[in-house]
């Protein structure tokens, strides 16, 4: 198993210390394991191939599956993705938040092909975790990239974990850094939404749904 840090139930002034370690460790190439306010995720530096391989092996999840990324904000998000209209409208009301949006991808971009499959597209989200975001923000004023890959913390195919002990036992390849946040508020995953062309495409309903997202694009 890798390092363990249990921030359940403290104060983000309280922890301040053990987030720059994350942050450090994100930096150097390390595999970490985070909460979410959907389920726990699996992630690290998207700009280093030696984590995507990894993060691809460890899940053993097919490489024509590309890897979804979690941002600071909507201007990191701006750096490597398209937005059109629906996406930032769905955007600037949804983000932080627990939705997913298919983006573009810019050209040239950052972000190596292995993550999105080789694809012209990005899938994006601005958490509202507390702790995941205050993780990317501090990677953003350290001058790097604020965001991370964001895939669930499971084997591909199977039920995602919702604590950080369970992470720490599913996995036979040891993650190097589990946050411990506790149990996920909820076990549903992130809605996905395909906004990389003018027609929007729902692929996954969770706790948005179809309705939220239409009820927002109708508004002026």
């Amino acid at each position: 198993m890798g390092f363990l840090i249990k921030l359940a139930g403290k104060k983000i002034e309280e922890i301040e210390y053990f987030l720059d370690i994350v942050v450090e460790n994100i930096i150097e190439g390390k595999v970490i394991a985070f909460p979410t306010n959907s389920v726990y995720g699996l992630g690290g530096d998207p700009l280093n191939l030696d984590v995507i391989e990894k993060i691809y092996e460890i899940k053993f999840r097919e490489r024509s599956k590309g890897l979804l990324l979690l941002v600071a904000d909507i201007e990191e998000a701006s750096k490597i993705a398209e937005f059109n209209v629906l996406g930032r409208k769905l955007a600037d009301h949804f983000w932080p938040g627990q939705l997913t949006l298919i983006l573009k991808k810019k050209e040239p971009n950052i972000i190596p092909l292995e993550v999105t499959a080789f694809q012209n597209t990005i899938g994006l989200r601005v958490p509202e975790n507390e702790i995941v975001l205050h993780i990317l923000k501090k990677l953003k004023l350290k001058g790097c990239f604020g965001g991370i890959i964001g895939t669930s913390a499971n084997y591909s195919g199977e039920n995602a974990s919702i604590s950080g002990s369970e992470v720490a036992k599913k996995f036979l390849t040891p993650i190097d850094l589990i946050i411990d946040g506790g149990k996920s508020q909820t076990k549903v995953p992130t809605t996905i939404v395909d906004c990389s062309s003018e027609k929007l495409k729902l692929l996954r309903t969770g706790l948005i749904k179809e309705e939220d997202i239409e009820r927002i694009l109708e508004l002026k």
